[in-house]
């Protein structure tokens, strides 16, 4: 059965490619660190007292981490196949209809939002209105990313066979999050944080890893193991199991009070 029509707003490989792979994702995405949820909860703040709205929260590999906080999680995803993973692995949060533009949630009633992995598939400048809207004076919003660290030749390599960087999508990493914020004029006392670490990965976890990127899984089956392919034979002399190492980008600011 093909997937639902997209929400409208969400890009079509997006919406396809996420729907189409949603499994392999969970498989394979890195979850965050538990010294980034202590950065969140020390930033934003997040604590038992706190209502906090996981935005596209995909398969929960944030949410989760928040939900140990002890603060209250929602969650918002609108794609019907990352959203079956996300109730199976956070069956207790609370999920929120909508998108990134027309959040179902009222005025002024979360202390946080948290955005992992997706920031750049909105539309900016509804999307931080629509934060804004939905935040407390002073509520605090964070936006991050798990990127991969392309210092390790290998990944660099993975890169090149995928051909991220001639991808729009991958604007993210030089686009200047701290001005975009600031530019909205809803947001100030930017911060940026940046976190080294390593997943632990086996070759096919790494096929996997390939597979949940959007626009390799909305390619077809054919075109897709042969990019699965290339980047294995990248990694054929490494062992079972081998580090992929992330730089984790977080930005955080607050609502102007």
């Amino acid at each position: 059965m093909p997937p639902e029509a997209p929400e409208p707003g969400i890009p079509e490989v997006a919406a396809t490619g996420f729907d189409r792979a949603a499994a392999e994702y969970e498989r394979s995405r890195p979850g965050y660190p538990a010294e980034v949820i202590d950065l969140l909860a020390a930033e934003l703040p997040v604590h038992p007292r706190s209502r906090i709205l996981d935005l596209a929260a995909g398969t929960g590999k944030l949410t989760r981490g928040l939900v140990r906080t002890g603060a209250r999680v929602m969650a918002l995803e609108p794609l019907e196949g990352m959203r079956r993973q996300l109730e199976v692995v956070c069956p207790d949060v609370e999920l929120v209809g909508g998108t990134a533009e027309s959040i179902d949630v009222g005025d002024e009633s979360l202390d946080a939002v948290t955005v992992a992995q997706a920031f750049h598939w909105f539309d900016l400048e509804q999307a931080l209105a629509e934060i804004a809207r939905v935040l407390r004076p002073d509520g605090g919003l964070a936006v991050l990313w798990n990127v991969r660290d392309e210092t390790e030749s290998w990944v660099a390599d993975m890169s090149r066979v995928i051909r991220w960087d001639e991808r729009q999508i991958a604007d993210y990493k030089t686009t200047d999050w701290p001005s975009a914020l600031r530019a909205s004029g809803r947001f100030e006392r930017v911060t940026r944080h940046q976190h080294r670490w390593e997943q632990s990965m086996t070759k096919e976890r790494l096929a996997d890893r390939v597979r949940s990127i959007s626009y390799v899984a909305a390619s077809p089956e054919a075109d897709q193991q042969q990019v699965v392919d290339e980047v294995l034979a990248l990694v054929a002399d490494l062992p079972d199991t081998f580090p992929l190492p992330y730089v984790t980008d977080i930005y955080c600011c607050h609502r102007i009070e």
